[in-house]
């Protein structure tokens, strides 16, 4: 089940606009942001798990579906 844009949070926005610029980590994230890499890699993890980024290696995030056009 695919997330809309309801229901994300600001973080989620910010993460969701950041991939769209390219890859990350959470680490980069993190520093990006002003959030902790934990908060950053469970924010992945749950738009992974609704299928809108993609694993391409570990610790590295790539936008498959952009929940904000649902």
């Amino acid at each position: 089940m695919t997330l809309s844009d309801d229901d994300l949070n600001e973080t989620d926005k910010a993460i969701v606009a950041e991939l769209e610029r390219g890859r990350v980590t959470p680490q980069f994230l993190a520093s990006e942001l002003d959030i902790s890499r934990p908060y950053a890699s469970e924010r992945l993890k749950r738009l992974l798990e609704h299928e809108h980024v993609i694993r391409l290696a570990p610790g590295l995030y790539e936008l498959s579906d952009d929940p904000r056009e649902q």
